[in-house]
């Protein structure tokens, strides 16, 4: 076969395919795609607005202080002969209890010393007023008629018996501030106490003024608290000894078992804001802080100077909306589910507290509050919730085939 011959078949042959092929590339099936996107509402959580009445609790922070809390001095001095094994840091001891006994062997022997002078004075005292009938009935016999006041106060030894009258008190005074000086040689407790420190023994010096130690009052203790101004009027304070404040529950979370607390009552307002915080400052007084009653027996311990939670049972408030804080959302809105639809609302707050907001305005009873949060936020936007069937696709995928 010539050289001409081969490349007229070889060139027929690649004319051949190429026609081939593109008749393929044109008798290809076709497929077109409309309006892929489905449109679904968003699965969301609700829960129903509540009105009603409600007692808000307001939890603040603040520190245990004592109510009674004294250095104990003595009001005499001298050597101490004994000491109360009571009188040790972590004692207790009732009112009245013998803490130090100073040695009154001095101030005995003064008081003696002043009841001799009394009644060295008591002595005079009658022997004047004896002179005094005396120098009556001497008036009496002679006339004193012609006689000024003056010249009959001095005839009748007046001045000498008020000299003597003066002595005669300043020595029963004088008495008496011996007895109390022999008194003060033994130190008592001033009140039921915790021993927090405890200074002197047996065989130590002290003079007035020496701190012998620190007692605390186990009757009450304080908790000092500082609560927002705003909140001050949902809060009840006392009128007399006899009434109560609000309840308020105190909670060490760092040093008590879970559920542990104690219940004090509110008791003062101070009347001064903080001068850091610029908030109130009140005070919650706490029976037995100690536990030292049988009514609160195996209940956790006040401390002195410990960082305690207080939850204050604050006054009931009436007609309003109960919604939990997490579900208000930025700017004081509410996300609400109106028939399948966001609803964005503003709310007017009337009051928070650790877990609840209180809305007064922009929500009503039973409306569908949405818990979930949401990345995407629109008035309008679609929802739905669980159990409900999800919206149908608006368009559909279409696949046409050509011969």
């Amino acid at each position: 076969m010539s050289r001409k011959k081969t490349l007229l078949i070889s060139l027929g042959i690649l004319v051949a395919a190429a026609v081939v092929t593109l008749f393929i590339f044109m008798t290809e099936p076709t497929a077109s795609s409309e309006g892929a996107t489905k449109k679904t509402a968003m699965l969301v959580e609700t829960v129903p607005a509540e009105i009603g009445t409600f007692s808000p609790k307001i939890v603040v922070n603040g520190n245990v202080e004592p109510v009674e809390d004294i250095m104990l001095s003595p009001l005499v001095g001298g050597q101490v002969l004994r000491r109360s094994p009571a009188f040790v840091p972590g004692g207790f001891v009732q009112k009245g209890t013998v803490l130090l006994q100073i040695d009154p062997s001095d101030y005995r022997n003064v008081l003696e010393l002043r009841r001799s002078d009394l009644l060295q004075a008591q002595t005079n005292l009658d022997v004047e007023m004896g002179r005094q009938q005396v120098a009556e009935q001497d008036l009496a016999l002679v006339g004193g008629d012609t006689l000024s006041a003056e010249q009959r106060s001095l005839v009748l030894r007046q001045p000498q018996l008020n000299a003597v009258r003066a002595n005669f008190k300043a020595a029963q005074a004088a008495v008496s501030q011996a007895e109390l000086d022999l008194a003060r040689t033994t130190v008592r407790a001033p009140f039921d106490a915790h021993i927090l420190s405890q200074n002197v023994t047996a065989g130590s010096q002290v003079a007035p003024g020496d701190d012998l130690g620190r007692l605390v009052g186990t009757e009450f203790y304080w908790v000092s608290l500082t609560v927002p101004v705003g909140q001050l009027r949902w809060l009840s304070f006392p009128a007399s000894e006899e009434e109560k404040g609000s309840p308020v529950e105190i909670i060490n979370t760092s040093a008590w078992p879970e559920d542990s607390f104690r219940r004090g009552y509110l008791a003062k307002q101070v009347g001064a804001l903080d001068g850091q915080t610029r908030l109130a400052r009140v005070l919650v007084e706490v029976p037995d802080p100690l536990a030292r009653t049988p009514i609160n027996e195996g209940k956790p311990e006040l401390m002195i100077g410990a960082f305690v939670e207080a939850r204050i049972q604050a006054e009931p408030i009436e007609n309003v909306i109960r919604l939990n804080r997490d579900f208000v959302r930025t700017n004081q809105t509410v996300w609400v589910n109106d028939n399948g639809k966001l609803t964005i609302r503003d709310v007017e707050i009337l009051l928070t507290d650790a877990k609840y907001a209180y809305i007064t305005k922009g929500l009503e009873e039973s409306e569908q509050v949405v818990t979930t949060n949401l990345s995407a936020v629109a008035e309008g936007l679609g929802l739905r919730t669980k159990g409900e069937k999800p919206a149908q696709a608006t368009d559909s995928v279409k696949t046409d085939t050509e011969d």
